[in-house]
């Protein structure tokens, strides 16, 4: 790793604001300093968990693009273990794109995108970018050196220069890779197609297309952060599309994340199912899964997007953006539920007394469990944000009321039944889970001070917890 950039990095670490700020999160990964985006490289090995993240040191609107790294044999506390990856070759001199990490042989295979940006006039859509499908190999500590597996010429011709984000697993003996990709109709956000490219290879260095995949109409001009995930041997896949139109209850943020379940072989017939979101929130894009040592897949998402109109309290400190809780995925009616890991229950100190209709002072760092037969229930938190179910119409909503929401305004979804709500309170962020994660709701806010009043027509069981905040070393 070029050694001047290291020292820049930490020298802009070390003069870092986030210590100062009361919006500082208490059980969230954030960036050290600067801008966070994608989560990457999500494994266990050897009992430790490694989640890899897109980390702009330098800028906290996002710039240059490097891996940063925390470890953790819990996923509670954990330690930050610097700076990965930095883009510092000629294959990755202008970002170190998203990527996966396959484990095997003793050996975390770690395959990411390394952005190029030639110069002289291009668009960089369709000319003038290139993307590299990179490898390195680790054995937990140390970094092999890079090495570029395929470029432009081994994607097809038809797509323009945005294919990126590898995804690796095994299957039958076989290595499959993913990368999302958009093809090229005319260059524009109107008519292009947004695809994902299937690749396979006998011994992970040596990749050919095997297939594409996509749904029958049109989704959006381009998709991302492509995921193949397995649950009870059903299969799904992952994407980030950016270009669906919005509506009341669907896709109401710029760019989206969701799944499709996958119905005959993807490798050679196959169809999609229905688009579902993974959360409904404001915050939320890029989510990447993994399947630990104890077989649990889980999935951690970036809690944030790129090109919003509304923004973030903390860039006045100097960083912006977090990682969501780990979420464990259980397939329940065909439908993927995302529940909070268990380990989180070792944050709770004590329990605190809640009843209906009465104002509670919160610590800020809270969970807040409702359970019954909910008919209607209004939720105020913190003076600003309404959290909202009627069942005569089936809506959930989330909606600002002032500034703490930076600009953020109301989402909403449709929900026939609510009978649980898990609300996760943590300084800056919310988290809200609906029977079990039926439906999620994430977003970034920020309060002057925290408070919770509960109202509902039904008797309902309240359960309040004050919360430790995680130990993060660096």
């Amino acid at each position: 790793m070029n050694k001047r950039k290291l020292e820049q990095v930490k020298q802009a670490e070390k003069n870092t604001r986030i210590n100062c700020d009361k919006y500082k999160l208490g059980f969230h990964l954030m960036p050290p300093t600067g801008w966070l985006n994608d989560p990457n490289g999500l494994c266990q090995f050897k009992g430790i968990y490694h989640v890899f993240f897109q980390y702009s040191p330098f800028d906290v609107n996002g710039g240059e693009k490097f891996w940063g790294h925390y470890t953790s044999k819990d996923m509670i506390s954990w330690k930050y273990e610097g700076v990965a990856m930095a883009p510092d070759t000629p294959f990755d001199k202008d970002g170190v794109f998203s990527g996966s990490t396959f484990i095997e042989n003793e050996k975390m295979y770690i395959y990411y995108t390394g952005n190029v940006e030639e110069p002289g006039k291009h668009d960089y859509v369709t000319s003038g970018r290139q993307a590299n499908t990179i490898l390195v190999m680790s054995d937990g500590k140390s970094l092999s050196p890079k090495m570029v597996l395929m470029t432009n010429k081994n994607y097809p011709s038809t797509y323009t220069c945005h294919i990126r984000d590898p995804k690796v697993w095994k299957e039958q003996g076989k290595y499959y890779m993913v990368l999302g990709g958009r093809e090229m109709v005319d260059g524009t956000e109107t008519n292009d197609i947004g695809k994902v490219l299937l690749y396979s290879s006998c011994d992970l260095i040596n990749w050919k297309l095997k297939n594409e995949i996509a749904t029958t109409n049109r989704f959006g001009y381009m998709w991302e952060c492509p995921d193949m995930i397995t649950l009870n041997g059903d299969k799904f896949l992952s994407v980030s599309p950016q270009g669906l139109e919005a509506y009341t209850f669907k896709y109401q943020n710029v760019y989206q994340s969701g799944y499709f379940s996958i119905k005959g072989d993807f490798k050679e017939q196959y169809a999609l199912g229905e688009f579902v979101e993974w959360d409904m929130g404001f915050d939320f894009y890029a989510p990447q899964t993994f399947v630990d040592e104890s077989g649990r897949n889980i999935l951690i998402g970036w809690m944030g997007l790129p090109d919003i109109d509304y923004t973030n309290k903390t860039l006045e400190y100097g960083w912006q953006h977090n990682l969501t809780l780990p979420r464990k995925l259980i397939l329940k009616n065909g439908i993927i539920l995302q529940s909070p890991i268990d380990e989180l229950k070792r944050l709770r100190i004590n329990r605190e007394e809640a009843h209906l209709d009465e104002e509670i002072n919160l610590s800020g760092l809270n969970e807040i469990n409702i359970n019954g037969d909910i008919e209607e229930l209004e939720i105020a938190i913190s003076h600003g944000l309404k959290v909202n179910y009627e069942s005569k119409i089936s809506i959930f909503s989330m909606q600002f009321k002032n500034r703490i929401g930076a600009g953020r305004t109301i989402r909403r979804a449709k929900i026939e039944k609510l009978n649980k709500l898990q609300i996760f309170v943590d300084k800056s962020c919310i988290e809200i889970f609906l029977n079990d994660g039926e439906k999620v709701f994430s977003t970034r806010f920020y309060p002057q001070e925290y408070t919770l009043r509960i109202s509902s027509n039904n008797n309902v069981d309240i359960e309040l917890w004050n919360l430790s905040s995680m130990e993060v070393l660096f």
